[in-house]
């Protein structure tokens, strides 16, 4: 059963059963706003799936308030899946204009308390209405148009376990945020003040990268040098004699000369200090919890982004700071070469399976005989998956390509598929988006009658670099529905341990990366936990594979600190 949950007025919401194609079910409830969590918590016991305008207006006030739910609908996050899968591009839904459903949920909508779709604005002291608003309303509409797509796709189970997916990843980027990583400010600011020196005051540089930048200005001879400006360094650096075509550090490295050892420890310090400082902490860090702001789906491969936090970035250098509360352990778990064991499954290669089969992939790929050492398999995968033709990693695809023929066949038909500008899609229906009309007329331009070579060869670049991208998309994408799926069990099993009580009474996530959770949970539950997310990764593999014989095996770490995990 759906439940939808709608705003009715300035200050109360509609609960609406609705059935599975859309059809209206029984009469609506008008709540207030004040009243809506006491319904959503006795609602629950009935396991609706909420169905609702998006997460992000709805689920933080509700956790705030003390209530968790089950399940849900994101209507915004599947419309964005489904407008572009190519799945069902057939659809009306596919086929029809945009509207404000594919504009991303307005900032801050749950402290307004509403759906951003529905209605129109209601003024501030508008009376509450007493009768429930016409049922036909947006989300039903939207609702139907989805449903109706679905159905109609090619596989409509794939698309369906997907919009499952990316739903419960909504609910679980809400309670991380609304639970927190535990944070220590105090060794925060120990770390940073051994590594750069005591907090300065606004607008000066800490003591030590203060004294990197005077090693720079020495040793380039400027002594006004500001590193932080690319101009002026990369004017100094080009005035004594090295050749560079930027500041970044990979080119610096390749350099000799006495300014650049001090200057690749500035430039790392001063992003440590930029990215996760003084300032970051004061901002992101409060009551002793970090409060990440995940965007779920906010890259087009299905892999989350940040609005601001760095929570995709956390720094070893910092990771210390991460400490569980006295009395619970962190337990931190990875999936072990997760993109290349993808790529297997998704090309049905048993023999690459087979030999990742209860070991790590790369030892596998060495004793096959297609390379000599670990780190040449792991060279000659990462090749594969993200195009690399030259130096090492082109040496080496070619032994990959012999060993793994359908594995590498694979991610070079998504390539060309690319390259002729069509779509590629994921496992579970995901599909990436057509180049850009600039793009399309480099390629019109290319099979002019009087096209020149150089429109030619700028035709065939931007046909390959687009070719990388979708052979990418394909793999990298569907370890992202992977590693939504693992999150989604997890979440699942903690639910139905731990029901709705509070994070404080139990196991629960508290931080994603790719690959990478992490679970806050009372000391006497860690073993459990372990298993938890072993017997997850294990299903989510399940759900997207079915019996193919591919391991998704995790590195699973109980700690007290962060830092301490392999």
């Amino acid at each position: 059963m759906y439940l939808l949950l709608t705003r009715h007025g300035a200050s109360s919401a509609c609960l609406q059963p609705v059935s599975g194609d859309g059809t209206v079910e029984g009469k609506p409830s008008v709540v207030t706003m004040d009243a809506l969590p006491a319904a959503v918590r006795a609602a629950e016991s009935a396991h609706p799936r909420w169905l609702w305008g998006d997460t992000q207006s709805w689920y933080p006030a509700l956790l705030a308030a003390g209530v968790r739910v089950q399940r849900c609908h994101d209507l915004r996050l599947s419309r964005a899946i489904l407008k572009r899968s190519a799945l069902c591009r057939k659809s009306a839904l596919a086929a029809g204009p945009g509207d404000a459903w594919d504009e991303p949920a307005p900032a801050n909508q749950t402290a307004r308390g509403g759906s951003p779709v529905s209605g129109t604005m209601v003024a501030l002291f508008e009376d509450v209405p007493t009768e429930p608003a016409p049922v036909d309303s947006g989300e039903i509409a939207e609702f139907r148009q989805q449903q109706e797509a679905v159905t109609a796709a090619a596989e409509p189970g794939r698309l369906r376990l997907l919009l499952a997916a990316e739903s419960a990843g909504a609910l679980i980027a809400a309670e991380i945020h609304h639970a927190g990583l535990p944070f220590r400010s105090e060794l925060h600011d120990r770390m940073l003040t051994e590594q750069a020196g005591p907090r300065p005051q606004p607008g000066s540089r800490p003591i030590k990268l203060e004294a990197l930048a005077d090693q720079v200005r020495q040793a380039l001879g400027q002594a006004d040098l500001n590193p932080d400006s690319h101009t002026d360094l990369l004017r100094a650096l080009r005035r004594v004699g090295l050749v560079v075509s930027s500041t970044r550090s990979w080119e610096l490295r390749e350099l000799v000369h006495p300014a650049i050892e001090p200057l690749l420890a500035y430039k790392k310090l001063s992003r440590l200090l930029s990215a996760n400082g003084w300032a970051w902490s004061d901002q992101w860090v409060s009551d002793g919890r970090f409060k990440p702001d995940y965007v779920v789906g906010g890259v087009v491969t299905g892999r989350w982004a940040t609005d601001g936090g760095g929570a995709l970035q956390l720094p070893k250098q910092v990771r210390g700071a991460v400490v569980a509360d006295p009395g619970w352990k962190l337990v931190v778990a990875d999936a072990a070469q997760l993109e290349p064991r993808v790529l297997a499954a998704l090309a049905g290669d048993t023999t690459m399976s087979l030999a990742g089969r209860g070991t790590d992939l790369y030892a596998g790929i060495v004793a096959s005989g297609a390379v000599a050492e670990r780190s040449q398999a792991k060279i000659a995968m990462l090749g594969a998956m993200y195009g690399g033709t030259t130096g090492d990693s082109g040496r080496l695809l070619p032994r990959l390509a012999r060993a793994f023929p359908r594995a590498i066949d694979y991610v070079d038909n998504a390539a060309r598929a690319g390259e002729r500008g069509e779509q590629v899609t994921s496992r579970l229906g995901r599909s990436s988006p057509f180049p850009a009309d600039q793009w399309q007329q480099v390629q019109r331009r290319s099979r002019e009658p009087d096209a020149t070579l150089v429109d030619e060869r700028r035709a065939r670049s931007a046909a390959r670099d687009w070719g990388r991208f979708t052979r990418n998309f394909v793999v990298q994408a569907s370890a992202a529905e992977w590693a939504l799926c693992w999150m989604a069990e997890v979440r699942r099993s903690q639910y139905q341990e731990n029901g709705s009580r509070p994070f404080t009474e139990g196991p629960h996530l508290v931080f994603f990366l790719h690959d990478e959770v992490i679970v806050h949970t009372p000391a006497d539950r860690a073993a459990e936990t372990v298993e938890q997310l072993r017997a997850a990764a294990e299903a989510a593999g399940r759900l997207l594979f079915h019996n193919f014989p591919v391991d998704f095996p995790v590195n699973v770490s109980i700690v007290d600190a962060y830092s301490e995990a392999e």
